[in-house]
């Protein structure tokens, strides 16, 4: 039973209406009215189109192509709640942009993901949720409370319904060590890394292996798939020695059109994804699952919203 006295809104904006209709219907409410309209010198316009005065509001938005709009589209909605007196404005952003500029890794360049975050708390929002950050420390880039989700127990489901071979969990490279860790643990099963060398923004070449991997059937687990350099990478596992029917399972589906194309190698057997972001039918591939985030946001939104405790949603990231 839910003790608090604001009432439940959600709304939309253009990135994903899917995903939040999903996530609605899971919470018995309905998606709440407003207006988002592109004028004819490209800005954008939003109006609010219920009474929100005093409500508890969520808004679901994923930052993905193309970032910009729809990160500015999801600013000027935050303002237009905020000036019709919601009292809380909780920004559920289940791809969070710019999140792999998190750092300065060269001298005179900006950190964007604390710029999002800046701008967001700036303008009104009073928490935000996403779902497998490239980065935990970009959490410390706002002082508002934030929850960071994970989909790994939505992959974690999926994977214990397969009858795999000697299946072993892999971090494609060393920053993703302790995600893939977490992911090995909640699947009882072995971790194998790997060791990568970033050569561009768009290449990586792999140095070297660390673990059993020999007739093993490989689990990647990582956060964003977009020009697909992870799939070429991956082969060499089975030079090393791994089962050709390598499994992906990555949160968000950038799917650049190159990524598309190497999905087609024979060592690929299958690409499992969310809808954190929407996959247009363009970009749909016989090899390509999507899972749904839905109910791991509803749960999030409702325990938001009663006051109850959100450590079982985070219990495997410890």
């Amino acid at each position: 039973m839910s003790r608090n006295l604001h009432t439940l809104r959600i709304f939309s904006g253009n990135a994903n209406p899917q995903l939040a209709e999903e996530v609605a219907n899971l919470l018995n409410r309905p998606l709440g009215r407003s207006a988002i309209r592109r004028l004819p010198d490209s800005e954008i316009h939003i109006l609010i189109d219920e009474l929100v005065r005093g409500d508890d509001v969520f808004i679901i938005q994923p930052c993905s192509e193309p970032v910009n709009d729809n990160l500015m589209e999801l600013i000027l909605y935050i303002d237009a709640l905020r000036r019709a007196s919601a009292h809380d404005i909780n920004v559920v952003i289940p791809y969070f942009p710019y999140a792999r500029q998190e750092r300065m890794a060269r001298g005179r360049e900006p950190i964007s993901a604390r710029v999002v975050a800046t701008m967001l708390e700036t303008i009104g929002a009073s928490r935000v949720i996403y779902v497998d950050i490239h980065s935990e420390a970009t959490q410390g880039f706002f002082t508002i409370p934030v929850d960071p989700l994970s989909a790994m127990t939505v992959f974690a489901r999926y994977i214990q319904q397969l009858d795999l071979v000697d299946p072993v969990v892999v971090a494609p490279d060393v920053g993703r060590a302790k995600l893939a860790g977490r992911f090995a643990r909640l699947l009882d099963l072995p971790l194998v890394l790997m060791h990568k060398r970033r050569t561009s923004f768009s290449t990586t070449e792999t140095t070297a292996i660390v673990g059993d991997i020999e007739d093993k059937t490989p689990i990647i687990f990582d956060d964003i798939i977009a020009g697909g350099s992870v799939l070429t990478q991956v082969e060499s596992l089975v030079d090393a020695g791994a089962r050709p029917e390598i499994i992906m399972t990555i949160t968000h589906p950038v799917l650049l059109p190159s990524a598309l194309e190497r999905l087609d190698a024979p060592f690929i057997k299958k690409l499992v994804v969310t809808n954190t972001i929407h996959v247009p039918q363009e970009k749909h591939h016989p090899k390509l699952e999507i899972l749904s985030i839905a109910p791991l946001l509803a749960d999030a939104i409702y325990r938001i919203h009663s006051g109850e405790s959100m450590s079982p949603l985070m219990a495997h990231q410890g």
